[in-house]
């Protein structure tokens, strides 16, 4: 490789982390493979194909310690060695999908994809603190062995950034493992790596309490294996009596593990609960494991004494991540607690190696519970409007919970986190069981929605069609998949009565004969108190925001609007030098009456008409005749109530001046829309543009033009013309 890549210390690394690769690899990697990985990564290397990160760490190395992590703790697989090795390769364009698909094969390829998604991510930083965290998992969820090295990965990268100078950088990695990869690794049944991963996490943002608990635990270092060493020997000698076959370890706890119980327990080390653990592991048919098993317990239990609170029976039901064992506490010399694990050596493989290993082992069938596990994970992902501190909330809750077991009346078992409930039972059978919940029958007795549920309870669900999910039960529900079944629920529910509440609305504008101004509309939105459009139009579904005052409201901010910004089209009507005191032309354009000229009239300015409208003249109490468009959304009104007021008005046959016309335009909020119309609008000859008055909202723009124009014939010329520009959804007139 070239040289000039690898500094002094890195290559002091490189040849004996590829006899370990070589040597944990063999079995499912050929040589023939390993001699082509080392030839292609060697030609990457010279032709500066890798690339350090921004933190200066070796790619190679990294790729091969994962490697090497991935068949010293779960074991070899070809596949997924070849694509951590090749993915840096493919990410930087060096080797071709199309290559490796060649020459490894399609499931490497597939590989390769997930991990190039996952390191796409990466480079944009901040991962855990944005919404790439959802785009994470959504990776993770379509292939789990992208979860297995991606958990690799990052212990290797914890490995190696001890004492690394930012210290920024380690302390959001640390972070990162605590939230994310940990609770992975501990879900997948990988405890040894679950265990280092947060270990490290508490060194690295917690460097003084990492240090005191292993000087600690290096000073009583003979004390405690002399202790474990007095405990497993009278063990030891009544196992051999009863002619088991069997391994017994002993083990001190993880610092992570000790530091968490300090905390919670509210003591020193000396004096922490459970510090030691002891593992029986015993030789034995799969058929006679349980038996054993369960022997040596009575075996234990009878020479120490045990805390029945502390038994968990992980025989009977396995953990979801295929986990068995079972876990006893006694009371043991010196009066010190001692957690003992009694397990057979096909599940002590598991529980090394995690979900990965059940998944292989020979007989051992738990595609159920890996889909299980993988389905929780997508159930996670489902509540749309979730942030990524939520998610990880959910992650945590879901993996490091203990777990409750309750049957259906027909014998179904179902797993659940502690602290469940009768609902999160309902939603974990199905969810439109969930939905309609109103109860259940808890062991023969009938219980609310809100019942915690206990391990070994029998559970009948209650259902009513005409039950609904209710924001309140957020307040009780636990599991992931109901909150967010819930969350869906609901909205869905809002956003239907918010659909009645606009229509109540939209028909009492209409019946007041009244245009609905959507931008407006968003002001007397702001202005009655609502912070969304939903929140506002739910109000008035549910009568808590009357429709009238909604009006009121409306019509108050036109009047407002009018009196400090918007002019009227009318007060844009163009005058000739030779305007009279009335504000009209004085060569009349108007004809009232027989014929009838130079009489005192003024424009409506409710509708705003121009010459060519259909006209009528209406005699206000002032005595000025006002001129209003046939089609006025007055027009009505004034003719039922004054019909003797009424003139006969029309246009001359000579036009001396320009009318002023306001258009009201929606459409697509799109950049350029707006020089796209006032372009075509200043291309028209007899068209002067007067005002533009333009707002956005929720993608979509709405804008009043006010232009002058000669008359109808130009003004319906100008509409179709802007209706022709893209983007624009709708032109009208406005009144």
């Amino acid at each position: 490789m070239e040289q000039e890549f690898f500094y002094k210390d890195e290559k002091a690394k490189l040849i004996p982390l590829c006899r370990s690769l070589l040597r944990y690899g063999r079995e499912a990697v050929a040589n023939s493979d390993f001699a082509r990985l080392k030839a292609v990564v060697k030609a990457g290397a010279e032709a500066g194909a890798y690339h350090r990160d921004r933190f200066g760490l070796n790619p190679v190395l990294r790729n091969m310690s994962a490697a090497e992590l991935l068949c010293e703790r779960l074991g070899s697989d070809r596949n997924m060695i070849v694509a951590v090795m090749l993915y840096n390769l493919n990410r930087h364009g060096f080797l071709s999908r199309e290559t490796i698909l060649k020459e490894w094969g399609a499931d490497v390829a597939k590989i390769v994809d997930g991990l190039n998604k996952v390191s796409t991510l990466y480079s944009r930083h901040s991962l855990v603190g944005s919404e790439n965290f959802r785009n994470l998992l959504l990776t993770f969820a379509e292939d789990i062995r992208v979860i297995i090295l991606m958990i690799v990965d990052r212990l290797a990268l914890m490995r190696a950034i001890n004492h690394h100078p930012n210290q920024q950088y380690v302390n959001d990695v640390a972070y990162e493992v605590s939230y994310l990869y940990a609770p992975l690794a501990h879900r997948l049944g990988l405890y040894g790596i679950k265990s280092e991963l947060e270990d490290l996490s508490l060194k690295y943002t917690n460097r003084e309490v990492f240090t005191q608990i292993a000087h600690k635990l290096n000073e009583t270092k003979a004390s405690r294996d002399a202790y474990i060493a007095d405990f497993i020997k009278p063990v030891k000698a009544k196992l051999e009596q009863e002619g088991l076959k069997f391994e017994i370890k002993g083990r001190t706890k993880s610092i992570s593990s000790i530091w968490n119980k300090m905390k919670k327990q509210k003591n020193d080390i000396e004096n922490i609960y459970d510090l030691f653990a002891i593992r029986i592991i015993l030789d034995v048919p799969k058929e006679r494991e349980k038996n054993e098993c369960w022997l040596a317990y009575s075996i234990v239990t009878d020479m120490y004494r045990p805390n029945p609170s502390r038994l968990k029976d992980w025989l009977s039901i396995p953990k979801s991540n295929g986990y068995e064992s079972l876990h006893i506490t006694v009371y043991g010399p010196e009066n010190k607690w001692v957690e003992v694990q009694i397990r057979s050596k096909r599940m002590d493989v598991i529980a090394e190696k995690g979900l990965a290993a059940h998944w292989k082992y020979k007989g051992i069938k738990s595609e159920d519970n890996l889909d299980a596990w993988m389905n929780n994970v997508r159930d996670i992902l489902e509540a749309a409007e979730t942030g990524p501190m939520e998610l990880m909330k959910n992650m945590r809750m879901d993996v490091y919970d203990k777990e409750v077991f309750a049957f259906t009346p027909k014998g179904d078992l179902y797993r659940l986190p502690l602290g469940a409930t009768l609902l999160d039972f309902a939603f974990s059978i199905h969810t439109n069981i969930g939905s309609q919940c109103t109860g259940g029958r808890v062991n023969g007795k009938n219980q609310k929605i809100n019942y915690k549920l206990q391990s070994g309870d029998t559970v009948d669900i209650f259902t009513s069609p005409q039950q609904v999910p209710k924001q309140d039960w957020l307040n009780f529900v636990v599991t992931s998949k109901a909150r967010n079944k819930i969350r869906v629920a609901v909205k869905e529910q809002e956003s239907r009565v918010a659909e009645l509440g606009k229509e109540l609305m939209q028909r009492r504008f209409k019946n007041r004969k009244i245009e609905l101004d959507e931008a407006k509309l968003s002001k007397v939105i702001k202005k009655l108190g609502s912070k969304t459009v939903t929140e506002f139009f739910t109000r008035i579904a549910d009568g808590t925001l009357n429709v009238n005052d909604v009006v009121d409201t409306y019509l108050a901010m036109d009047r407002t609007s009018d009196e400090v910004g918007r002019i009227s089209a009318s007060e844009y009507m163009m005058q000739p030098q030779t305007a009279d005191d009335e504000g009209r032309p004085s060569d009349d354009v108007i004809v009232i009456g027989n014929n009838i000229k130079g009489i005192n009239y003024r424009l409506a300015k409710c509708c705003n008409p121009i010459y060519g409208d259909d006209v009528f003249g209406f005699i206000s109490s002032e005595g000025v005749i006002k001129i209003h468009r046939s089609d006025c959304p007055n027009a009505a009104n004034i003719r039922d109530k004054y019909p003797y007021r009424l003139i006969r008005t029309r246009w001359s046959g000579k036009l001396g001046s320009q009318f002023g016309a306001t258009l009201r335009i929606v459409g697509n909020d799109d950049i350029g829309i707006v020089t796209n119309i006032t372009s075509i609008i200043n291309k028209e000859k007899s068209v002067s543009l007067r005002s533009i008055t333009v707002d956005s909202n929720d993608g979509l723009f709405q804008g009043y033009i006010i232009v002058g124009v000669n008359d109808t014939t130009s003004l319906n010329q100008l509409i179709k013309k802007i209706q022709t520009v893209k983007g624009v959804k709708n032109v009208q007139r406005s009144k």
